[in-house]
């Protein structure tokens, strides 16, 4: 090899002076703290930054040089989210990162980047609310997934508590009324609440309490500790899903089972968007997994089934553990 060759490789000392160069400006490092659990768009990050996209464009690239971000396209957008942590030295700069305070402008933006995510969603149920399951079959169809979390479901809790986070038109509910002692079901959706209390009247069905709301009010309403909660196709329509296992955390019962059906990452994310509303294009298994520690919950069961279209479906299970102390959902509010 020659020496021209040689002098085209990167030493070690090459890829320090990267990161170093990379984590060594006050906005990056910001760049940094956001992408923690969530993903972002370059308008997004300006607006969360008040700058301009060129410059942002100009420090992502600087990030993505060094390894601590990753990209997905979906059409002409890239979405950014923080990279596994390559070695120590950079998962030791990640957890500095996590363990300090977002200033209160940016939270500010923040919640409302988050905000307009939520409201687009919000805006697809209650136009397309009434041809839901339709639109929601042309990506996961619920015949390929629902009989399999039914019976995981009644393997956890039989004759106790199960409760439903966004059943749709609750073509499930049914199914879990049989084997439990009470169903809550829980909807951010007025109008797919409506389409669920009509299934269950038609089909005699007097064991379910319908409750209208998201996760974060459900918290303060003196619910029963749940055994089961469901949650099937949902998670990718949350504005924060991280949030999502925390809320789920405390209203679990010690020793319950939290079952989600989710899709995988996926790079059709434009197409999920125009046909459902979709906020995320799915998630990677391991990016769940690792929300779910961070809430406490332990991963005990994962099944996965490609959809002929492209598509591929993750059904997961995570447990509270029996020792689990009792957790104020106020705080989690």
């Amino acid at each position: 090899m020659s020496e021209s060759d040689n002098s085209t490789e990167k030493s070690p000392l090459d890829h320090l002076a990267n990161l170093a160069w990379a984590a060594g400006d006050r906005l990056r490092l910001g760049v940094l703290r956001v992408l923690a659990r969530d993903a972002f768009g370059v308008l997004e990050l300006c607006q969360l930054f008040d700058i301009k996209q060129p410059s942002m464009s100009h420090h992502l690239k600087i990030l993505s040089e060094a390894g601590l971000v990753v990209h997905r396209r979906e059409g002409t957008n890239l979405y950014y989210r923080r990279a596994p942590a390559p070695s120590a030295l950079v998962a030791e700069l990640f957890c500095a990162l996590d363990a300090t305070t977002t200033d209160t402008l940016t939270s500010q933006r923040l919640e409302a980047v988050q905000a307009t995510r939520a409201e687009a969603s919000r805006r697809f149920f209650a136009q397309f609310g009434n041809e839901y399951r339709e639109h929601q079959d042309l990506i996961a169809r619920l015949s390929d997934y629902g009989p399999r979390v039914v019976e995981r479901t009644a393997a956890h809790a039989s004759d106790a508590i199960v409760l439903e986070i966004g059943p749709g038109g609750g073509e499930l509910l049914p199914e879990f009324a049989s084997i439990a002692k009470e169903v809550i079901a829980l909807d951010v959706s007025a109008e797919m609440l409506t389409q669920a209390k009509a299934r269950a009247r038609q089909q005699q069905v007097s064991n379910i309490r319908f409750v209208h709301g998201d996760t974060a009010s459900a918290l303060v309403l003196n619910l029963p500790p749940a055994n089961a909660i469901v949650m099937n196709m949902v998670l990718h329509h949350i504005a924060k899903p991280a949030d999502i296992f925390h809320h789920v955390a405390a209203l679990l019962a010690p020793g319950g089972r939290f079952l989600l059906t989710e899709l995988c990452e996926h790079s059709q994310g434009e197409k999920a968007r125009e046909v459902c509303g979709d906020v995320w294009p799915g998630f990677h298994p391991d990016t769940l997994t690792a929300w779910a520690a961070d809430a406490g919950l332990v991963p005990s069961h994962e099944e996965y089934q490609a959809q002929r279209n492209g598509f591929r479906l993750q059904l997961r299970e995570f447990t509270q553990p029996v020792s689990a102390t009792t957790v104020n959902p106020i705080a989690l509010t």
